[in-house]
């Protein structure tokens, strides 16, 4: 606005806060303009762009502590760090192609560097910081622990060369590298959502006592603005926010490239970022300028060059550091003549040296102090960085995430740049430096890490073993008096379970949203929902037995609408046993489909990750859930189960199949020490639940198969699994009835079946042993076979050479529909008389067969289930 009275009024306005600022400091005056808007805002001035934060630091250059390390020192072991991650990737490539990247660890060194010397709490004497690595950065972790001597030169020679045993996993994978990596994070947005549920859980153990409350122990995560774009990276900051986490730490590396091209060439990742966390309660810290560009901003009086900054976008500030000082000086400082004239006397090197906050120790020590500083809320960090910085022409450039291999002048750049001791005669076949002629800088490296308790990332394993009493598990081996479903079967278990004096305190039940769908609501008074601030309100249903108590000392998660944040939460109970030294004992039950089919690759990472636990599908079954239709009814979960190899499922049908599961599983986790998780399918459909027969040992359970019901020379046998058990028993009474005797198998587990048998198969092929598979013991009788299942045919269809005969599957391919229990068991011929009609054809009596479709009037579709 140009009107003069306007310009002078502004001007006195300007001129009152920079008072107020000298006379009573930066926060008083934050207060008075704060209830200044406020007053706006009630008589009607709304003013939206005042959400647009600046494009400037949080921290000014007249605000920063002095570095408190020695910055030579730092410089060289983080230059020497640069060069021998570089190379770890070229080597990989110059014969063998095996990929790896350059250009993120090149970007976000000093972010990592700062960290590791000045924050990264370790755990010698007690519970370190947890750090999610960004997965595209291992590299350059690698090449900073082969100068710890962590790692030997042979491992980092062979950089995705794992096979053999000498080498190195691409990314963190604590499968792959148990003592060394924390969480596997290269799944892009998995890191995010993990570390904000790793806190959150953290809390609620320090809340319970279960763990000491350690002052400012954090859950770092570091991660790249691309993968901000992921559903996952976004979904759970509000959480964050709200729980007033300040244990967790973002930094987000903002080198402004995704995998092809900018991440946000038309605007800026930064101020939309900004904006986002702030909105969700964080503290947010922008990390944008170096102190190269400090005078150039403290003389910026009128606001010419932050105008420019602002208004620049990513597009832009990508061009400026891929094409040099001479085009920055044009094209940015070139926007105003004023600005333009401020750089009059700097050379092109020096216009191109004016550095990225996330490049400049200085800065990124001051904005990570903030983090420490406030006490209330999570902080996000955005650092403004290069991608590819220091590859000469490969920096900045929209290939620089593929880039595995560098020309003999892009080396000699790298090697000019940061002073490397490299003789540039050898670089056909350069060699890793080391800190062996370096004592200064090795003796240094090791005290850092000393003084802040220890080398990371290390994996540490607690040895405790939890022993559930055997007196939990008896009573459900006896015949339950009225109908239940095995979902209530195991509601009535995780109850003992709760109360268990031995391990009552480790056990943890988890819901998204459906504790009442699942009958659990009577935990709700018992045990409490675990709440950060307690419970400020009178429930609406406070009269009734089972009120809905939330409590800062409550057990249970209630996650909300929200699967992949409650198995997240379930993820960090599942790996307490590592990261907490604390065994935890989660029971993550969801609903139907919407446990393995939305989260399958969490659970992919669960089973990298170690995890131990339970999840529990509740209401499973395409079937039994019967009026919910399509998208809710569950057919082939254990099919997506069985993908994950440390993954066991079961399908149990009768309360003590239930318990011997359970029983088992803890034995097997807990006490034994195996690193796996166990998945159940519960039915939400009630029925009678016989006493446990002889045949029924835990260890044929947990091996997958048992005989429930013997008849002398039968002439077929019949293998169902879950509540389809029930239907076989049906038909074989029907069966019995025409003169066919029929044997019945509960088949627990058609995956722990197949993964035997391909196992034992292998090790006679290889081994030329004669051993046999347990699905073969169970099955090397000669009779004719139906199998059947509430599952997709492929789940039963597993064990077909194994068993002697011929064999014929039942199961629920296709898509689901709503209608009664027995018109869907009859649309998708599972039901009794499908049964019965099957072992028919299958035992060679078509005639039988026929008649009996006609006499039940069974309707048979010309079209298959899977084809309507």
């Amino acid at each position: 606005m140009n009107n003069p009275e306007f310009n002078t009024e502004l001007k006195e306005w300007i001129e009152a806060l920079e008072n107020t600022i000298l006379s009573d400091g930066k926060e008083y005056s934050k207060e008075l303009l704060k209830a200044l808007f406020t007053e706006a805002s009630l008589k009607g001035i709304v003013l939206d762009e005042l959400n647009d934060p600046s494009f400037k630091n949080t921290v000014q250059s007249d605000e920063e502590l002095p570095y408190p390390g020695n910055w030579d020192f730092e410089e060289k072991i983080r230059h020497f760090i640069r060069w021998n991650s570089l190379l770890m990737v070229l080597k990989a490539n110059k014969h063998d192609d095996l990929g790896g990247h350059i250009s993120t660890y090149s970007s976000a060194a000093t972010l990592y560097e700062v960290g590791f010397n000045h924050f990264f709490r370790g755990s010698d004497k007690q519970l370190g910081d947890l750090i999610y690595f960004q997965g595209h950065s291992s590299p350059g972790i690698y090449a900073r622990s082969f100068l710890e001597g962590r790692l030997n030169k042979d491992q980092i020679e062979n950089f995705r060369k794992e096979i053999k045993g000498k080498g190195l996993s691409s990314y963190p994978h604590p499968w792959l590298m148990p003592n060394y990596w924390q969480f596997p994070t290269v799944s892009m947005g998995l890191g995010p959502i993990f570390g904000i549920y790793q806190a959150h859980i953290m809390r609620y153990l320090e809340k319970r006592g279960l763990i000491e409350k350690i002052e400012d122990r954090k859950v770092w995560v570091y991660c790249g603005d691309g993968e901000m774009d992921e559903p996952e990276s976004m979904g759970a900051i509000s959480l964050a926010g709200r729980e007033n986490l300040n244990n967790l730490v973002f930094v987000i590396n903002c080198n402004l490239q995704r995998l092809d091209g900018p991440v946000r060439g038309n605007s800026k990742i930064v101020t939309e970022l900004a904006k986002q966390f702030k909105g969700a309660g964080w503290n947010v810290v922008n990390l944008i300028w170096g102190r190269h560009w400090d005078d150039l901003i403290n003389n910026d009086q009128n606001g010419l060059l932050q105008k420019i900054m602002d208004e620049t976008v990513d597009g832009e500030y990508q061009n400026f550091k891929a094409k040099g000082g001479k085009y920055t000086r044009d094209n940015f400082f070139g926007k105003n003549p004023e600005v333009l004239k401020m750089i009059e006397k700097f050379s092109d090197d020096e216009v191109e040296n004016l550095n990225r906050g996330g490049h400049d120790p200085i800065k990124v020590y001051n904005a990570y102090r903030l983090a420490y500083e406030n006490k209330t809320k999570p902080t996000v960090i955005l650092a403004f960085t290069i991608k590819g910085y220091g590859i000469g022409s490969r920096q900045a450039d929209n290939t620089t995430h593929q880039v595995k291999k560098l020309t003999k002048e892009n080396l000699e750049n790298f090697i000019d740049k940061f002073n490397l001791p490299v003789k540039k005669n050898n670089l056909d076949n350069p060699d890793f430096l080391d800190l062996s002629k370096h004592k200064e800088l090795n003796n240094y490296l090791h005290e850092r890490r000393k003084a802040l308790g220890g080398f990371i990332p290390l994996r540490k394993v607690s040895n405790e073993k939890l022993k559930a009493n055997k007196d939990t598990f008896v009573s459900f081996d006896d015949a339950v008096e009225r109908e239940q479903s095995t979902t209530m079967i195991f509601v009535r278990l995780l109850t003992k379970l709760l109360r268990d004096k031995s391990i009552g305190e480790r056990v943890v039940p988890i819901v998204p949203d459906e504790a009442r769908t699942f009958g659990m609501d009577a935990l709700f008074r018992q045990f409490g929902i675990y709440s950060s601030e307690g419970q400020k309100y009178e429930p609406e249903d406070a009269d009734k037995v089972m009120f809905y108590r939330e409590s800062e000392s409550g057990i249970m998660l209630e996650e909300g609408i929200n699967e992949a944040g409650a198995f997240s939460a379930w993820l960090a109970l599942a790996t307490s046993y590592s990261n907490n030294q604390l065994p935890m004992i989660p029971f993550y039950i969801f609903y139907s489909m919407f446990g393995f089919q939305r989260i399958h690759d969490l659970a992919w990472a669960a089973g990298d990750s170690r995890a131990k636990g339970f999840l529990l599908g509740a209401t499973s079954g395409r079937t039994t859930l019967n009026g919910e239709g399509l998208q809710h009814q569950d057919g082939h979960s254990h099919i997506l189960a069985s993908t994950i190899p440390n993954c066991r499922s079961y399908d149990p049908c009768f309360s003590y199949e239930v318990s011997s599961i359970i029983d088992e599983g803890i034995d097997d986790m807990y006490v034994k020490g195996n690193d796996r998780f166990y998945y159940l399918t519960l039915m939400n459909e009630n029925y009678s639940h016989p006493k446990r027969p002889k045949n029924a040992t835990t260890e044929n359970i947990i091996k997958g198969a048992y005989k429930y019901l013997e008849n002398k020379n039968p002439s077929l046998r019949i293998l169902a699994s879950g509540v389809t058990l029930n239907f076989a028993i049906d038909a074989e009474k029907e069966l019995k009835k025409l003169g066919i005797f029929t044997e019945i198998w509960s088949v627990t587990s058609f995956n722990e079946l197949y993964k035997d048998g391909i196992e034992v198969e292998r090790l006679n092929r290889y081994e030329n042993k004669k051993s046999v598979s347990y699905v073969e013991s169970c099955f090397s009788e000669c009779l004719p076979t139906v199998a059947v299942s509430e599952y997709v045919r492929a789940y039963t269809n597993q064990i077909r050479q194994w068993v002697n005969g011929d064999y014929i599957t039942l199961g629920t391919d296709g898509f689901g529909r709503s209608d009664t229990r027995e018109e869907l068991r009859n649309y998708f011929e599972i039901s009794k008389d499908h049964i019965v009609v099957n072992a028919l054809f299958v035992s060679g009596n078509k005639d039988k067969a026929e008649k009996y479709i006609k006499d039940k009037k069974i309707d048979l579709n010309s079209k298959a289930p899977w084809l309507r």
